[in-house]
């Protein structure tokens, strides 16, 4: 069965990830900026990112008939420094009418901290100045639930539209206040933390199909860049019917993101 990974960070993954992903099904890819593993100390450092997401991977994943997207952002991890981070975003300009770029994110909250409030209210004024879709990092563990409600505020109080913002890494304890706001939720499969295959198919039951999908963010730690499609044999293990399945790895996405003229997937 034919999926899309709406988020996932192919500049930490070989090219045989692709391969394989292609080999299970995967058409298209969105990946957001996020950090590098290590906190970047130039301009010019992230300016070389940009391009790596908007030439290299597009280049990467056209071999195994992957349709690769991206966001642009300076991510919450990195926007500590709030000078820094808005020298950063002087140059998103220069990229953000590439042809495979989506939007505006991973923008969010890592530790709640002020700074990183002004950031992110500076990336969504540039969203709502675009009129372009975002995409949402939530933070870990505790810190989490009130990082998205933060979040969510904040999205309100830009004057954004809540539909056209997807609130990622979505757990048990947050997923609800997600939904019934009016936002799109997204949910991180990893094999430690975020969500299992086994607990997002949990979600699903609960909370039903609607603004929801499932991603596996392939990162620097550990990872599993198949995740959505072991969620699909996860979905069909509990005799969920296709169109279900279909609907949260494919139909999804494409509703989301296809609200960006610079989605492509062959339906």
């Amino acid at each position: 069965m034919k999926y899309i990974d709406p988020h996932i960070h192919m500049v930490s993954r070989t090219t045989d990830d692709y391969m394989r992903m292609a080999q299970a099904g995967c058409v298209a890819i969105t990946e957001p900026a996020f950090w590098a593993g290590y906190d970047r100390c130039s301009v010019d450092g992230f300016r070389d990112y940009y391009r790596q997401l908007t030439e290299t991977e597009p280049a990467r994943a056209a071999q195994y008939g992957i349709h690769h997207h991206c966001w642009l952002c300076i991510n919450p991890k990195e926007a500590e420094d709030v000078g820094f981070a808005r020298e950063v975003m002087s140059c998103l300009p220069e990229f953000l009418d590439k042809s495979n770029v989506l939007g505006i994110g991973e923008i969010g909250l890592n530790k709640n901290s002020r700074n990183e409030m002004t950031i992110l209210e500076a990336h969504l004024e540039l969203a709502k100045s675009l009129d372009s879709l975002v995409l949402v990092h939530t933070p870990h563990l505790e810190d989490k639930l009130k990082g998205t409600q933060l979040i969510m505020d904040a999205v309100n109080n830009a004057g954004l539209q809540p539909d056209k913002v997807l609130i990622d890494h979505v757990e048990e304890h947050t997923v609800g206040e997600v939904l019934e706001r009016g936002f799109w939720a997204g949910m991180t499969l990893y094999p430690d933390s975020k969500c299992t295959p086994q607990r997002a198919v949990d979600i699903l039951e609960r909370w039903g199909t609607d603004r929801i999908w499932m991603n596996s963010a392939g990162d620097w730690g550990n990872s599993d860049p198949l995740a959505v499609p072991k969620a699909q044999v996860e979905m069909r293990l509990r005799r969920h019917p296709s169109a279900m399945i279909e609907k949260v790895t494919f139909d999804n996405p494409i509703t989301f993101l296809g609200r960006s003229p610079n989605f492509h997937v062959e339906c």
